[in-house]
């Protein structure tokens, strides 16, 4: 069901209950920001105002190109995120509009399933 993503502590609150109920998952917070991780591995990370940007999202690892394509299709909703963006890391705004949080866990989902240990990406539902 779509939300609006008008208070980033109720989206990380939202983001955070999507990614740690993935086996084995964790996460640092950081101010404003958090990463989540299956072992020492990142899967995604939520951004609030980085570096002054105004923008709340989420950052995962998509498949090879997709964050451009992403980028390319949707420029108001998805980005390239700075220093990670070339290495496959995609970006999804939280702070536009409603949130489809299926869709959101359908990223957290692969991302996790892209970087954890195969026994336990196997345990992840596909939804």
């Amino acid at each position: 069901m779509p939300a609006r993503a008008s208070n980033p502590e109720r989206t990380l609150a939202k983001l955070s209950a999507l990614c740690l109920a993935l086996p084995e998952a964790s996460c640092d917070r950081r101010g404003d920001h958090a990463s989540f991780r299956v072992r020492k591995k990142m899967f995604a990370y939520f951004l609030n105002d980085h570096h002054g940007d105004g923008i709340v999202s989420l950052c995962w690892k998509a498949e090879l190109g997709e964050n451009e394509e992403l980028a390319a299709a949707a420029p108001k909703r998805f980005y390239v995120p700075a220093y990670i963006g070339h290495r496959g890391w995609a970006a999804v705004r939280l702070d536009r509009g409603a949130v489809d949080w299926d869709e959101i866990g359908d990223f957290v989902r692969a991302s996790y399933c892209a970087v954890a240990p195969a026994k336990l990406a196997a345990e992840v539902p596909s939804e």
